[in-house]
């Protein structure tokens, strides 16, 4: 997770509003999966830490500003995305009640550590540095993809297709440095190289991909595909339908200590997986791309 994309959602009126007419401002929010038809799996219930189980809860720590993963109704106070959803579901399959607690990203590995909270999910990429301190139940893919213009004009269906093209991305991120990679294999293929459009703002990034300037914009996988579908109310862009790019797992975190409720999650998450509630949550917020196969903890 990169600490730009926490912004990105919060500058999509400001998108409309910069390029057309109020009408193109509206945005089209999804809304939560239907999960009534979740049930307790008792054998996986009967592997949650009985502090846990006796409460009835789950305590779940979030950042809770990153569309479409996690962030609130326009209550101000209800938590709602991707994630929330899933974890809902994973609890319900386990007896428990989600219940979030938001807080700064770089607190909250900390929190499960001191038991503050009993899971993390905030689109936190599971890697070798964190599993020193924590465990990983992935559950989602993420990585670079690329938006185009609603109706795709370009015709850009691949990395392959940009070469030539303009490609706005952000200042210092993984996806300057992919699109910088990209272009060199353009050139040394004998083809044009990527016309590339640095900047720091995700909003004039947007700007030029309305107006024609580039071709695409690369981003991470979610915010593009949660960018693509309200702003605008879905009017102005689309993701085009390709893996993630140099793709990478999101985790719950769960404290090494608590090594049976990572076994409970993870046949949680594999449970949904087989029944098709998994597939119907990503379906809901368009991020089926990312979707896996198969729950593993700290990716075995």
């Amino acid at each position: 997770m990169m600490p730009r994309l926490l912004v990105t959602s919060l500058l999509v009126a400001t998108l409309a509003a910069c390029g057309g007419t109020s009408d193109n401002a509206q945005t089209s929010t999804p809304s939560s999966s239907d999960l009534s038809t979740v049930k307790k799996d008792d054998a996986l219930a009967a592997l949650v830490p009985p502090a846990i189980a006796s409460t009835g809860k789950l305590k779940v720590g979030s950042n809770i500003q990153n569309p479409p993963n996690n962030f609130y109704a326009e209550d101000g106070k209800t938590p709602m995305g991707s994630e929330v959803d899933l974890i809902k579901a994973i609890a319900a399959k386990l007896g428990l009640q989600a219940e979030h607690s938001d807080m700064a990203f770089s607190s909250l590995i900390t929190s499960l550590e001191t038991q503050r909270v009993d899971v993390t999910m905030a689109a936190m990429n599971d890697t070798a540095e964190r599993q020193q301190k924590i465990d990983f139940v992935d559950y989602f893919t993420s990585g670079i993809t690329i938006m185009v213009q609603k109706g795709n004009p370009q015709g850009v269906k691949g990395p392959d297709d940009l070469c030539g093209k303009g490609v706005a991305v952000n200042l210092g991120s993984s996806q300057e440095q992919f699109a910088k990679e990209q272009s060199q294999k353009c050139q040394d293929q004998g083809k044009p190289e990527v016309q590339l459009a640095v900047t720091d703002s995700d909003t004039g990034n947007q700007n030029q991909l309305r107006t024609g300037r580039v071709a695409a914009i690369l981003n991470d996988l979610p915010t593009a595909v949660y960018v693509a579908k309200t702003a605008g109310d879905g009017s102005f862009f689309e993701v085009v339908q390709l893996p993630p790019i140099n793709g990478g797992p999101y985790g719950i975190g769960v404290n090494k200590q608590n090594a049976k409720l990572s076994e409970a999650i993870k046949g949680a998450l594999q449970a949904l997986i087989d029944d098709g509630t998994y597939t119907k949550i990503l379906t809901t917020w368009d991020i089926k791309q990312g979707a896996i196969t198969k729950a593993a903890i700290n990716g075995k």
